[in-house]
């Protein structure tokens, strides 16, 4: 267990309550190359310019490719990358939606290039951008608790980098493009209502502030994919689809665990090295503790995202250390959910039968996920410089729960500190899972409530997640506690107050239903709930006519508690 008796009071309630350098410079070249007579060679009605070209050379130059050509799938060692092209989709290709969002802020294009054909073969794989070099990345990871070993991206591939007019850098994945040397016994693709799940998330976790990968396009075809979705031995054909997702980078807990694991203990520290360089540039490549303070940040930063996480009721699903960034952004979407009815043991993945990433457990998977870290870092580390790296650890409880403390403070619209606010804050949650109140909407509606209402007891009925909260025996008391920690706000008048309240609590969150809705259109070709989705998320803390219109800020329907997520996709 995290923590003290005494700090563990909310968070009871809330979690359960480079000698390869030249063969590998070659091949960067002779993929240039070839890329260039492909594009040449193309009849001169299809040959047009695309305006985005990407960059190969940081990672092969830094880190070691496999020394083995092919997709096929093999056990890898002494790499990092493995050279891997992706795989045509087959049939008519259709662009489901694009994120203009990305298309402009973050690839500098604009959105007249998404009527080109060309656009869709190059975003899922068909054609290669000017400067790609396709890679699979080698990582392992705990699985459900377990060493898998041998994991890597067994249906992604990483294009290769985009440096912006901002300055940032940008590295481009498809995840859906076929097999590379770590696919196990999967087939590489994707389906569509995984990769319709991925595209709405991502970018809807951009925009309620939760530090996430992003994604530009969702492209979907005809070719057949079959997928067990229930694990019940029923088969059902599906259409494959493709998402470019981006990130920073796509390190993860699993990349360095993964060489400590095989002894290749002069990779991890070349690895370590390049990621600190390149993604934790205020850390002196000359500090001899370099080490510990990357571990330091990655252990305040991963406690700062599942806070976030908590904050807007999201589960992962799949907590695995191949699933945690490096950078400590929410990467690979697969049967996560945002919970409606506040329930700490709410599980999104009907695959996890034991509960173990509930969504009351996350923060707990957390500190097992730094300490595999921890484990993977070992061998890099002296005696005093193990002993600090397990003082970090042992402060990340504190830090979660700060953090924790600080957005619900927020989610209520409390100023200042107080010692009892821990209190007024688990006491909401308890509420809350008691009567099974809306999670989202019951935060909402707290910022549209005015005082008086409150203190009067004339909560309008449209407000039907403060309606569910009021029926609890101690709902009284609980209002009686907050008003008396409002007065003490001086000056904060209701609007105020509302302000900075409807600025963290969203009224539009991704509910499973909603997706769902979506999915199935998606399935017979209608794309315009996908469409209406993502504009609506886009905005999600603003009231929108269309979205109420649509339902979605209303009590979810009765077949939403029928839906079931699963790990397959």
């Amino acid at each position: 267990m995290l923590g003290s008796t005494t700090t563990l009071v909310i968070f009871t309630l809330t979690m359960t309550f480079q000698a390869n350098s030249e063969n590998a410079l070659d091949f960067c070249e002779r993929s240039e190359s070839c890329l260039h007579q492909q594009y040449h060679s193309l009849s001169s009605s299809n040959r047009t310019h695309f305006p985005l070209s990407l960059s190969c050379r940081k990672l092969i130059d830094a880190l070691p490719l496999d020394e083995i050509d092919g997709n096929f799938v093999r056990t890898v060692k002494r790499c990092i990358f493995s050279k891997s092209q992706p795989t045509k989709l087959l049939g008519p290709l259709t662009l489901a939606a694009v994120s203009r969002d990305v298309l402009e802020h973050i690839l500098d294009l604009h959105l007249s290039v998404t009527q080109s054909e060309d656009f869709v073969h190059y975003m899922s794989g068909g054609k290669l951008l000017p400067g790609s070099v396709p890679l699979a990345h080698r990582y392992g990871g705990h699985q459900f608790g377990y060493w898998a070993g041998q994991l890597g991206d067994g249906r992604a591939h990483l294009l290769g980098a985009y440096v912006n007019k901002k300055g940032e850098r940008w590295e481009l994945q498809l995840k859906g493009s076929g097999k590379t040397p770590y696919s196990r016994s999967g087939d590489g693709r994707a389906v569509i209502r995984s990769s319709v799940r991925e595209f709405l998330c991502s970018e809807a976790m951009h925009f309620l502030g939760i530090p996430t990968s992003r994604a530009l396009s969702l492209i979907v075809s005809e070719e057949p994919v079959w997928r067990d979705q229930f694990y019940n031995g029923n088969m059902k054909k599906e259409r494959g689809a493709v998402v470019l997702r981006l990130a920073e980078s796509w390190f993860r807990i699993g990349s360095l665990e993964i060489l400590a694991k095989t002894g290749e203990e002069d990779l991890l520290r070349q690895l370590l090295d390049f990621i600190i360089e390149e993604h934790f540039a205020f850390i002196r490549t000359d500090d001899p503790n370099k080490y510990v303070v990357f571990f330091s940040v990655v252990v305040n930063e991963t406690a700062h995202l599942l806070a976030q996480w908590m904050s807007v009721g999201f589960a992962h699903g799949v907590c695995n250390t191949d699933n945690f960034s490096l950078l400590s952004v929410t990467i690979d979407y697969g049967p996560f959910g945002f919970m409606e009815s506040y329930n700490p043991n709410f599980v999104p993945n009907m695959s996890d039968d034991e509960g173990r990433y509930s969504i009351g457990a996350q923060a707990n998977v957390g500190l097992f996920n730094l300490e595999k870290l921890f484990e993977a870092l070992i061998p890099l580390l002296t005696s005093d410089q193990l002993h600090r790296a397990q003082q970090v650890l042992k402060h990340y409880p504190q830090i979660y729960h700060r953090r924790f403390h600080d957005l619900f403070k927020a989610k209520l619209g409390l100023l200042g500190d107080e010692k009892n606010d821990s209190y007024l804050i688990a006491f909401l949650l308890k509420l809350m899972e008691d009567t099974g109140s809306d999670f989202t909407m019951t935060f909402r509606q707290l910022s549209e409530v005015s005082v008086m209402q409150l203190q009067k007891g004339t909560i309008p009925q449209a407000m039907w997640a403060l309606q569910d909260l009021a029926s609890h025996v101690f709902f009284s008391d609980w209002v009686n506690l907050y008003l008396l920690r409002l007065r003490r706000q001086m000056g904060d008048s209701d609007e105020d107050r509302w302000s900075r309240m409807r600025k963290v609590n969203p009224r539009y969150i991704l509910r499973n239903w909603m997706a769902e809705s979506a999915i199935r259109k998606a399935e017979k070709n209608d794309f315009s709930e996908v469409e209406l989705l993502q504009q609506i998320l886009t905005h999600p803390f603003k009231e929108q006519d269309v979205a109420e219109k649509a339902g979605y800020a209303n009590r979810p329907p009765p077949w939403a508690a029928q839906l079931m997520v699963s790990c397959s996709s």
